[in-house]
This record gives C-alpha cells, structure tokens and sequence, in this order.
C-alpha cells in the first residue's frame, strides 16, 4: 500500500510539472498559480494529517481507558 501511494504522489507531482512546462502562461501568471495550487495541496495535507492524529489521539485515549 505504502509503494502505491508513494507512486501515486510521484505521479502527481511529474504530471503537475509536465503541465506546468509545457502551459503557455506568462511567467508571473504561472508563478501565481503554481504558488496556489502548492498551498492548497500543502492544507489538504495538514487537515488530513490534523483529522489523523484526532482520531489517533481517541483511540489511544479509549485504550487507556480500557474501551
């Protein structure tokens, strides 16, 4: 499962720089959007791994507790 995913990014990042190179935008235009799409990737990924350690987090609380 680990490889998948890790093939799956490395995928999603070649394909975003091969249409990133090859889109016909100014350079600013093309700054501008690839700053944007990075920071969106960039918050899905923290309130992903934020819900995660929630759920983490009250999983070990309930083992604890002996749930």
């Amino acid at each position: 499962m680990l490889r998948f995913v890790a093939g799956f990014i490395t995928g999603l990042i070649l394909g975003a720089a091969a249409v990133l190179l090859t889109t016909p935008q100014s350079g600013p235009d093309l700054q501008s959007g690839a700053r944007t799409w990075l920071e969106d990737i960039l918050n899905q990924g923290r309130q992903a791994a934020e819900q995660r350690r929630i759920e983490l987090e009250s999983r070990v609380a309930n083992f604890t507790l002996g749930r």
